[in-house]
């Protein structure tokens, strides 16, 4: 079982989204908001199982989908320890200066 570690930027981005999904209905933010956490605790479990980034298979980074949200992480399997350093809406244009 791999040690789930959320940055502080991966924590701001599910802020930013629980606000703006809030603003129309603070009930369907939670659930969203919810939906990625229980996602990210299945990670603990299986964390290869997401796929490499499509657009940087050069680097050590993988995503969960969570529609219509993509979560950035790293996995250490030498620590045992799963980084999630981004959460980002499917269609924005993922920059490597977005999680790295």
């Amino acid at each position: 079982m791999a040690a789930v570690i959320w940055s502080e930027k991966s924590l701001a981005d599910i802020e930013d989204i629980y606000d703006y999904i809030a603003a129309d209905s603070p009930l369907y933010a939670r659930h969203q908001v919810e939906k990625i956490v229980a996602s990210v605790e299945r990670l603990s479990d299986f964390p290869e199982s997401g796929r490499t980034l499509p657009e940087f298979v050069h680097l050590p980074y993988r995503e969960l989908i969570v529609d219509p949200y993509r979560i950035i992480y790293r996995y250490d399997s030498v620590s045992s320890q799963l980084m999630i350093v981004a959460v980002v809406h499917g269609r924005r244009l993922l920059r490597e200066s977005s999680f790295t």
